[in-house]
């Protein structure tokens, strides 16, 4: 007997321990990564595609048909403005030139025979040995010379224009292009393709483009349009090589106008291009930053989805409890920036949030901040 109930002692001992262990686990709870959300100042990364095109890119066309003599550039060339790039055979514009000059010696000399000629009719009208009509006609004759003389000064001004012409300037600082054409070539000012194309790249322009609802967004943060562009921190710029551009820009124009068919607003940010590493043409991506001041910011990690809806798993009394959230419509693609849903201070499970499930216990003894 003695011994019967010494056994249905121990194995109650045996129960009572097992029990206050299941106890001590159940109270203790898993251990998972958990965070205690505070507000903080988020500067939140947006990034939108780009075309740069230089500050400008001028197509140089002859004025003048010709076949060019000489090239005087190589591709690729920085050029100035006012650089001498190309000449266009110069001898029959030199000729028509001096052919221009010629009459116009021969017009002035014909000028003068008709002032001495006008001058005479009119003594000899005074004497009254000549009528009145041959008066007029030396008069007529000498308004003719002086219209002769005009047109030929403005023929001597065109051939010198069109002898000009031939030697090709560029008209601004900056890079030169391929150049299609070689010496031999007959140009004239019909061609398809230009001499070249100069791009002043000293500052390169990015344009991309926001929805109408960003650009609402943006106005209604800064006030207006203007206030925009005063106010906006600067840009970054990823070149198409993945690197990052080592100057920082401005967005310095805004177009005022919604596209129809994509509804989305143009934008043109700046850049300092001294280095002339970005090309007219070239593409890169731009980073637009938005500050949120005194935001919940919480990691994606810390959130699943549901219905197309974002939730998060607080951990209440020790206890997991589903928290629907309203997150802002941006995101960097790391984390949320939280509109509703919690407070400062909560305690929500940070990592794995899609394998857990309502009320699960949880060991909060070491929370991150």
């Amino acid at each position: 007997m003695n011994k019967k109930r010494s056994i249905c002692i121990a194995l109650g001992c045996m129960l009572m321990f097992y029990s206050c262990g299941d106890k001590k686990q159940e109270v203790l709870g898993e251990k998972y990564k958990t965070i205690r959300v505070t507000t903080n100042d988020k500067v939140l990364q947006t990034d939108y595609p780009v075309t740069l095109k230089g500050r400008q890119a001028v197509e140089v066309r002859p004025q003048v048909s010709g076949v060019i003599t000489r090239v005087c550039i190589n591709e690729g060339d920085l050029v100035r403005k006012g650089q001498l790039l190309f000449v266009i055979d110069q001898v029959p514009y030199k000729a028509a030139l001096q052919t221009a000059q010629a009459n116009l010696r021969s017009a002035q000399a014909k000028l003068q025979t008709a002032k001495l000629n006008a001058q005479s009719r009119e003594q000899l009208y005074k004497e009254k040995v000549v009528s009145d009509f041959d008066r007029q006609t030396a008069n007529n004759q000498l308004l003719e010379a002086e219209a002769a003389v005009a047109q030929a000064n403005a023929e001597v001004t065109r051939a010198k224009n069109d002898l000009s012409y031939t030697e090709v300037k560029s008209p601004v600082d900056g890079v030169a292009s391929m150049i299609p054409y070689r010496v031999g070539a007959l140009v004239n000012s019909s061609i398809t393709e230009p001499l070249v194309t100069v791009s002043d790249d000293d500052q390169i322009y990015a344009y991309f483009s926001m929805t109408e609802s960003q650009i609402i967004d943006l106005i209604q943060q800064y006030g207006s349009l203007e206030e925009v562009k005063k106010k906006m921190p600067a840009v970054t710029l990823t070149m198409s090589n993945g690197k990052q551009y080592m100057e920082e820009g401005r967005i310095d124009a805004i177009s005022g106008i919604v596209d129809k068919g994509t509804g989305a607003v143009s934008l043109r940010a700046s850049f300092p291009n001294k280095s002339h590493i970005l090309r007219n043409g070239g593409t890169g991506k731009i980073s637009v930053p938005t500050t949120h001041n005194n935001s919940i910011v919480i990691p994606k990690t810390a959130t699943y989805e549901l219905q197309n809806r974002v939730f998060a798993w607080k951990v209440v009394n020790g206890k997991t409890q589903s928290a629907p959230l309203t997150v802002y419509k941006y995101d960097d693609g790391q984390s949320y920036i939280v509109l509703s849903g919690l407070n400062e201070g909560d305690v929500i499970i940070a990592d794995g949030a899609g394998l857990m499930r309502e009320g699960m216990v949880v060991d909060t003894t070491h929370v991150s901040k």
